[in-house]
């Protein structure tokens, strides 16, 4: 049952990463607080569908990630809270080094991190080609 979720969520994300190519947002000035609501829109989707990858494959018995030092508990309560952790270190920084990927969490982790820097790029390119073309 979690890995059909898990396919759920990869599926989620798939489709929010392919949205920025064939949804178009009518602007009228050249960044409108259209586009900046996409892009919070897909920072908040890649942020939330990779902590359930990183949640459910560590409750699968896969070592994707080394818990905080900090968690007195092992409970799913701080192991949402790492994988969010994670997740956002990974997306929006190069990460503190406490929660750390391992096996194949590194994988997912390059993964992530390469959507987090291509995301406003993508966002400011297509942004510019809608301006040209009007």
């Amino acid at each position: 049952m979690d890995y059909a979720f898990l396919g759920i969520v990869a599926a989620v994300l798939l489709g929010s990463i392919t949205s920025l190519w064939t949804v178009r947002v009518q602007a009228t000035h050249r960044m409108s607080l259209d586009s900046l609501w996409v892009l919070v829109h897909w920072y908040l989707t890649m942020l939330l569908g990779f902590a359930m990858i990183y949640m459910i494959l560590q409750v699968n018995g896969h070592a994707v990630f080394t818990p905080s030092p900090n968690s007195a508990s092992k409970d799913r309560l701080s192991l949402l809270e790492d994988s969010l952790y994670l997740s956002g270190m990974t997306l929006l920084s190069v990460g503190y080094g406490d929660v750390t990927p391992i096996g194949v969490g590194r994988w997912i982790a390059i993964a992530e991190a390469l959507l987090g820097y291509i995301m406003p790029a993508v966002i400011v390119t297509r942004t510019v080609f809608d301006w040209d073309h009007r």
